[in-house]
């Protein structure tokens, strides 16, 4: 994912551009973040874990003797 596309669309919805180079870098890291999330979709699915925090504590308890 090229960051001139997000640079782009900040300065459409906010009028500013990224401040200096660390910014962009940032946002370069962040591209590369998102196309590796799109590359686990479908391999995780919510029915496969606790759905909340008592559930999680259930699953990780050790068995009474």
């Amino acid at each position: 994912m090229d960051p001139d596309p997000t640079i782009a669309a900040i300065a459409r919805w906010s009028g500013i551009a990224p401040p200096n180079e660390a910014a962009r870098i940032g946002l370069a890291d962040n591209a590369a973040l998102i196309t590796e999330i799109e590359a686990m979709r479908g391999t995780m699915g919510f029915e496969e874990e606790p759905s909340d925090f008592k559930a999680a504590l259930r699953d990780c308890r050790e068995p009474t003797p």
